[in-house]
């Protein structure tokens, strides 16, 4: 055999998706973009992103799930978990004992929530005192127009969906930064103090409720705004869930318009191919299950994170409503943590180990394991699972790589894979690399988008 054969043959080789793809999967890939910005520019927050996941899955025929009835092979379900999380169900045609295919993507982004009692008045002007939420490199998230989502729940039980600065009539707002000409004490901070938690303060008005002797009128005339608007008080604010998120909108990025420009790529940029695969399932041979999840960047903790037993809960009812074990079931099961890895910046790619790291246009990244340092905080996929995803992928000619969160002592992250795995299912990270990620705007390339897209509908048609 030639050299080259010989090396064709053995050595494992990356390639960019594009010189492999036909023009039809370039196409393919171009249109399935079209709605995933869609997505984005309507699902900013967990909530929102519930809302329009279920109202995709209402339009595909999906019903809600209820627990106290038995379901048919490929009847669709969902379930609404508190309005920030949610689950998709298609049931199929096999004993669930034998389990389930499970995608576990979460719609939780960072961003600055307002803190429960927000809103002061300083050198009259209106200001709200935000806490941030996940991982964020604060100084990035100044000088960016920003939109007001959320909800106010009243004593009385009733709740008022807010969202300021979406629509092109609506105003914006804005954390302001210290002009360069007066930063020099500020410039000696170091980066990750250049902008303090207690200094992502969001301006929201300057205009007094009238002249008169009266202090804090400046305050006084916001409040009467949302009293108007909204019929809130200030002690509202206490029982509500406001979150401060980019204004801009989705957008192509790239003269050759390959990649997406956008807030919120992590993870929806997971969730949407997760949700649009099991919508178009008919009926699996094992029941479909995806899972939209919260509270990803703070841990995953609280009842609508995936540390919860929400999953637990869902097997739980399938197997009770046909009187079987749902230890079995969960077992049996496989799933896809569909989560981002970052991609290699080549300006920034020292921190990564290039022979082990994600790359643009690459397609979908099998991460082994997560965690940091000595892979603390990670489930580790067995070999013989990340066997079982490869040999899938190639077989329907997906284009994938595997890849590391940059160096071993850079840094790390982590998942919703080891809160999957604690249930006893086989579990793997796959998802699409992000360049900027945690960043106010993020960038992701349109082919591995598709790829995700792909790989999901695959897994519940072929595990």
């Amino acid at each position: 055999m030639e050299t080259k054969e010989l090396k064709e043959m053995l050595f494992n080789k990356k390639k960019n998706g594009y010189s492999v793809i036909t023009d039809e999967v370039k196409t393919a890939a171009f249109d399935f973009s079209e709605g995933y910005k869609n997505y984005l520019n309507n699902s900013k927050t967990e909530r929102k992103a519930v809302k329009t996941s279920i109202e995709l899955a209402k339009k595909a025929g999906f019903k809600e799930f209820d627990p106290k009835k038995s379901y048919n092979a490929g009847e669709k379900l969902y379930i609404n978990n508190r309005s920030k999380a949610a689950a998709f169900i298609v049931v199929g045609e096999e004993d669930i004992e034998l389990g389930a295919t499970v995608t576990a993507a979460h719609i939780d982004s960072p961003r600055l929530d307002l803190k429960p009692n927000p809103l002061y008045e300083d050198i009259e002007l209106g200001l709200l005192k935000t806490h941030y939420y996940g991982g964020i490199r604060k100084y990035q998230w100044t000088a960016v127009p920003l939109a007001i989502h959320g909800v106010f729940a009243k004593k009385d039980g009733s709740v008022i969906d807010v969202t300021i600065g979406e629509d092109e009539n609506d105003p914006i707002f804005v954390v302001n930064d210290l002009l360069p000409h007066l930063a020099s004490e500020q410039s000696k901070r170091p980066l990750s103090q250049g902008i303090r938690g207690e200094e992502l303060n969001v301006l929201i008005g300057s205009m007094p409720f009238k002249d008169d002797s009266e202090s804090e009128l400046v305050k006084l005339n916001l409040l009467n705004i949302l009293f108007e608007k909204y019929g809130v008080t200030e002690a509202d604010f206490l029982s509500a869930e406001l979150e401060c998120v980019p204004a801009y909108k989705a957008k192509d990025l790239g003269l050759d318009r390959s990649m997406i420009g956008s807030y919120g790529h992590d993870d929806r940029v997971c969730a949407y191919p997760a949700l649009m695969a099991i919508t178009e399932l008919e009926i699996p041979k094992k029941t479909a299950i995806c899972v939209l999840a919260d509270k990803e960047e703070t841990g995953s903790d609280g009842n609508t994170g995936l540390n919860s037993d929400f999953l637990y809960h869902i097997m739980d009812d399938l197997c009770r409503a046909k009187g079987k074990s749902t230890t079995l079931a969960l077992r049996n099961s496989v799933c896809l943590s569909a989560d981002v890895n970052a991609a290699t910046d080549p300006t920034f790619k020292d921190v990564m180990e290039p022979r082990n790291a994600s790359y643009l246009n690459y397609g979908v990244v099998i991460t082994k394991y997560t965690g940091s340092g000595g892979k603390g905080g990670t489930s580790d996929a067995s070999a013989e699972y990340v066997g079982k995803v490869r040999s899938m992928l190639d077989k329907n000619e997906i284009v994938w790589q595997i890849g590391e969160l940059g160096k071993v002592d850079a840094g790390g992250g982590g998942t919703v894979a080891k809160y999957v795995a604690n249930l006893g299912l086989d579990v793997v990270d796959l998802g699409v690399p992000v360049l900027s990620m945690h960043a106010p705007f993020e960038t992701v390339s349109k082919l591995d988008v598709y790829m995700a897209y792909l790989t999901m509908s695959a897994f519940h048609k072929e595990f």
